[in-house]
């Protein structure tokens, strides 16, 4: 969580740091013309870092999902089944002298 804070704190100073039309740190450093001395470099930095940053944000937020996600279980509720008596219920006790008779 700590990790995600630093990542969007850092990736909003590298984004206002850049200027819209282009200019950025470049026309701070380097006046209107950004192709003289390295000032591109500065530019395609910026830019680099900026879709870095936003991979790393990303990235953390589907990490922090996965490892404090709590898995699931399937909780099946308790149904009766739908039976009409109990099979033993149905069948009279045999007395000893009925079974003897039956063999």
């Amino acid at each position: 969580m700590v990790a995600i804070i630093i990542a969007c704190i850092l990736l909003a100073i590298i984004i206002l740091a850049q200027n819209p039309k282009g200019g950025g740190l470049s026309g701070t450093f380097g006046g209107a013309s950004s192709a003289s001395f390295g000032i591109q470099r500065t530019n395609d930095f910026m830019e680099k870092a900026t879709w870095t940053l936003g991979g790393v944000v990303v990235g953390l937020i589907f990490l922090s999902v996965v490892l404090t996600a709590k898995p699931s279980a399937v909780v099946i509720p308790n149904e009766k089944p739908h039976t009409t008596a109990p099979s033993n219920a149905a069948k009279a006790p045999v007395k000893a002298d009925e079974s003897a008779k039956t063999k």
